[in-house]
C-alpha cells in the first residue's frame, strides 16, 4: 500500500475518515463535512450514541453534499491522553474501515489537536505509520479467496497541514513497519518453507541492505565445539545453522563494542524424544519467532541507517525425534567448557542460546547482550498473552527496556532472578541440568541462560512465548505473527544506544 501526504483538501470520491474527540468535539475537518453536510455528522452522531471515545467509529454512507463514499468518524476520546500509540491506533482503525469496501483509495484527515503533546505533522506521521501495521496481510498460499474478501485499498493519502514535515518523519518509521513486515511473514511461514537453511537464506537477504551476513553450519560450529546447539539439532534431517549478522552503523572501522541481540530459532519444535502432545502443534512453526524478531531488527536497523554498532545472531535448528535424536539423560558440552545433562529434550530452546550467547560474546565481546525467545509455556501461565517475561541482571538495563516497551505498546514485566532459582538447576552429574521442578520454569530457564553470561556483559532476556502469536486481531497487530520485539528493540537503540 502507497502512502502519500497531502495539503489538507476534501476528496471528491472515495472515503474520508476524521477524527472526533471526546464528548462529540469535532475537529476541523469533520467540522467541515458537517458545515457542507447540513449538520449530517452531528445528527449521525447522536442517533448512534456516538460520543468520540477511544475505540468508537461510525461510518455515513454517501453523505449529501460531499463528493465521498463514505465518511468515518473514528473516535479519539481524551485530548490530553492522546499519544503517538493513540495516533498509530486511529490510522489502524481508519485502515481497517476504509480497506475492504472497493475502493483504491482513501483520505485519513489529519487535524492539529489542542491539548494534544503532539504536533500535527507527529501525528500525521503516526497515523500512516498505524493504518500501514494495520494493513499486513499473509495470504500467499490462499489461491480460492474471492477477490471481494480481500482488501482492495492500494493507495492512501494523509491530508494534513506541514505535509513535508510529517513526510519526514514518517520515513524511518515506514524502515522500521519494512522490519516487523519481514519478521511477520518469516513466523507466517510453514515450517515445510522456512527451516534452518532456508531461513539463513532469507537473513542473507539484509546483505544487499549494508548488513554483514555470516553462515556457519555443523562441521564449523563442531569445530566450535557447539554441542548443545548441536545435540538439539542430531534428530532433525534438516542441519543446523548459526547466522551472524553485523551493523555497523557509526562507520566502516567501528570502535568500541556493540550492543547484541540473540534469537532463538526453532523452526519446528516436536518436543523430541519428550514429545509434545499433538494438540496444537502446529503452533511450534513459530517457535522461531525470536530469530525472526532479529532479523527483522537488523533490517529495520539498517534500512533507517540506525548510527549504532550492533550485532545479531540467531541459532537455527529443527527438533526432531527420530533414531539419532538427543535423549533425556544426556550429557552435552557447550561452546563454553560446562556440560548440561539434558533432562528434557522439549526445552531446547536454552541449549541453542547458550551456544550463541557465548559465541557472542567470545567473537565480538558486547557490552550489552539481550536474547529473545519463545523459550517456556510457564511463562504464559504467568502472564497471559499481555507481557512478555523480561529477566536482566542490570536494572538501567531493565528500566530502559520497560520504557522503550511502554512506548510502543508491547509490553514487559520484569521477573525474578536469585540463587534459590539457580540452584533448582543443578545437575547431579554436571555442571547443571536443563530444567529445574515443575515450579517457576520460567524463572529457572532464565537463570540457566545467566549462567552463560560473562561478568562484564549487561544482559536481558526477553520471553516471548505468550506475545509472537495473537489468534486475534489489534489495533496494529492483526491476527497471526506479531513481530512483538521489533519496535521495542528498535526504539531501545534509538533513545540509548544511538551516537
Amino acid at each position: 500500500m502507497k502512502i502519500r501526504f497531502a495539503s489538507p483538501t476534501l476528496p471528491k470520491a472515495n472515503p474520508l475518515v476524521v477524527g472526533v474527540l471526546a464528548d462529540r468535539k469535532l475537529l476541523d475537518t469533520a467540522q467541515q463535512v458537517d458545515e457542507i453536510t447540513g449538520g449530517a455528522v452531528g445528527r449521525a452522531m447522536k442517533a448512534g450514541r456516538f460520543r468520540g471515545d477511544s475505540g468508537q467509529s461510525l461510518t455515513i454512507l454517501a453523505p449529501a453534499g460531499t463528493g465521498a463514499s463514505r465518511v468515518v468518524l473514528i473516535g479519539l476520546g481524551d485530548p490530553a491522553k492522546f499519544n503517538r500509540l493513540a495516533a498509530q491506533a486511529f490510522g489502524g482503525a481508519a485502515y481497517r474501515h476504509v480497506s475492504g469496501h472497493g475502493n483504491k483509495t482513501a483520505t485519513i484527515a489529519v487535524d492539529a489537536i489542542e491539548g494534544a503533546d503532539l504536533g500535527g505533522s507527529d501525528i500525521a506521521a503516526n497515523v500512516a505509520y498505524g493504518a500501514r501495521l494495520a494493513s499486513y496481510r499473509f495470504d500467499k498460499y490462499r489461491t480460492r479467496e474471492k477477490p471481494d474478501a480481500k482488501p482492495s485499498l492500494d493507495g492512501l493519502t494523509i491530508s494534513t497541514d506541514g505535509a513535508a514535515a510529517a513526510r519526514r518523519l514518517w520515513r524511518p518509521l515506514d524502515k522500521i513497519a519494512d522490519g516487523v513486515f519481514f519478521t511477520r511473514d518469516l513466523v507466517s511461514e510453514p515450517a515445510n518453507v522456512i527451516y534452518p537453511a532456508t531461513l539463513a537464506k532469507e537473513a542473507e537477504t539484509l546483505a544487499t541492505m549494508g548488513v554483514k551476513v555470516q553462515v556457519l553450519d555443523e562441521k564449523r560450529m563442531a569445530r566450535l565445539k557447539m554441542g548443545a546447539l548441536l545435540g538439539v539439532a542430531q534428530g532433525s534431517a534438516h542441519q543446523p545453522r548459526l547466522v551472524v549478522l553485523r551493523w555497523d552503523g557509526t562507520g566502516n572501522a567501528p570502535s568500541g563494542r556493540p550492543i547484541a541481540f540473540i534469537g532463538k530459532g526453532v523452526t519446528f519444535d516436536t518436543g523430541g524424544i519428550s514429545i509434545k502432545p499433538s494438540a496444537n502443534m502446529e503452533d511450534m512453526k513459530w517457535d522461531m519467532g525470536g530469530s525472526a524478531v532479529v532479523l527483522g531488527l537488523m533490517k529495520a536497523l539498517a534500512g533507517r541507517k540506525a548510527k549504532v554498532n550492533a550485532v545479531g545472531i540467531v541459532g537455527l535448528v529443527e527438533n526432531m525425534p527420530s533414531g539419532t535424536a538427543q535423549r533425556p539423560g544426556d550429557v552435552v558440552h557447550t561452546m563454553s567448557g560446562q556440560t548440561v545433562e539434558v533432562i528434557n529434550t522439549d526445552a531446547e530452546g536454552r541449549l541453542v542460546l547458550a551456544d550463541a550467547m557465548w559465541y557472542c560474546q567470545d567473537r565480538f565481546k558486547p557490552h550489552t547482550m539481550i536474547d529473545l525467545a519463545t523459550l517456556t509455556g510457564a511463562i504464559i501461565v504467568a502472564l497471559g498473552h499481555h507481557n512478555a517475561g523480561l529477566f536482566a541482571n542490570d536494572d538501567e538495563l531493565a528500566g530502559r527496556l520497560a520504557g522503550a516497551a511502554e512506548a510502543v505498546g508491547e509490553p514487559v514485566w520484569r521477573m525474578p532472578l536469585g540463587d534459590a532459582y539457580n540452584k533448582m538447576i543443578d545437575s547431579d552429574i554436571a555442571d547443571m541440568k536443563n530444567v529445574g521442578s515443575r515450579w517457576g520454569g520460567a524463572v529457572t530457564a532464565a537463570q540457566f541462560l545467566n549462567r552463560f553470561v560473562k561478568d562484564d556483559v549487561k544482559w536481558a532476556h526477553l520471553d516471548i512465548a505468550g506475545v509472537t502469536w495473537s489468534n486475534k486481531s489489534a489495533a496494529t497487530v492483526p491476527k497471526g505473527g506479531t513481530a512483538f520485539g521489533v519496535r521495542l528493540l528498535d526504539r531501545l537503540v534509538s533513545e540509548h544506544y544511538e551516537s
